[in-house]
């Protein structure tokens, strides 16, 4: 079955030319389109789609706003003429983030990106469907609490002029600046406009652990772990940082080695 997709955006060309690019590659069946904000949420609930090209900056709702809301949970590639908005696309996972103007090669990557993404939900997406069909031959109309948000797998960071993708599991840490969040990978680090505490939420709790209110460690790069004080641990990462975690999750860290 050929995959479903809706086009959100306020510009009626750059519909158009969302419409023609999906046209050349016939990888996924354009459904619907939306004009706006509240247009989209109600079109991504009713016709389901199993991908939106989403625009961050729309009347009425953002492209943000309009995921927030929305109780199904389709896979997205965010389109914008603004790339200051490209390090907030990663908040709900997004597959991939197209700046205007965007070329056509630049538009298949997203598009395989996407494919290779529903792959991945192919099987949560068959027991969906399935589950629908039960409901409509025993006449039910149970509303359907929305799926939870997979863990981030990769957020977008500004370098050098350029805006690229981090695979999240390669991340060393993060550390809280302000408003900000230091993301602090093979050496370097790029700062993102993100609550520390929305970022918590959406990162893989088997892998990352909050080990204090401004830090949080990627346990799979984690070196040793020392006495601070009587109740304290300190976390020694492999580039050699070291973070004095709080009492409660020196806690768990002490539970976590048994």
């Amino acid at each position: 079955m050929i995959p479903t997709a809706l086009i959100a955006d306020d510009e009626p060309l750059a519909r158009r030319k969302l419409r023609d690019l999906v046209q050349e590659v016939p990888l996924v069946e354009i459904v619907g389109e939306a004009a706006d904000g509240e247009a989209a949420v109600r079109a991504i609930d009713t016709l389901r789609p199993d991908l939106v090209f989403l625009d961050i900056q729309m009347p009425g709702l953002s492209g943000l706003e309009v995921l927030e809301r929305a109780r199904h949970k389709p896979a997205v590639i965010f389109t914008t003429a603004y790339d200051r908005y490209a390090v907030a696309a990663f908040e709900l996972a997004a597959v991939d983030y197209l700046l205007k103007p965007f070329g056509r090669e630049r538009f298949r990557a997203a598009l395989e990106r996407a494919r290779q993404a529903l792959g991945r939900r192919d099987a949560p997406a068959a027991m969906e469907r399935a589950g629908q069909l039960l409901d409509r031959r025993e006449g039910a109309a149970a509303e359907r609490a929305p799926a939870p948000r997979a863990p981030l797998t990769r957020l977008f960071v500004h370098d050098r002029g350029k805006i690229v993708p981090i695979a999240v599991p390669e991340i060393e840490r993060f550390e809280a600046r302000d408003d900000y969040v230091a993301v602090h990978v093979a050496g370097r680090s790029y700062l993102v406009h993100v609550p520390m505490n929305e970022l918590e939420r959406r990162l893989d709790r088997e892998r990352f652990l909050r080990v204090h209110r401004s830090h949080v460690v990627n346990l799979d790069f984690v070196k040793a772990l020392e006495p601070y004080d009587g109740t304290r641990l300190t976390v020694e990462l492999r580039s050699g940082a070291k973070i004095v975690a709080s009492r409660a999750r020196s806690r768990e860290l002490r539970a976590l080695t048994g």
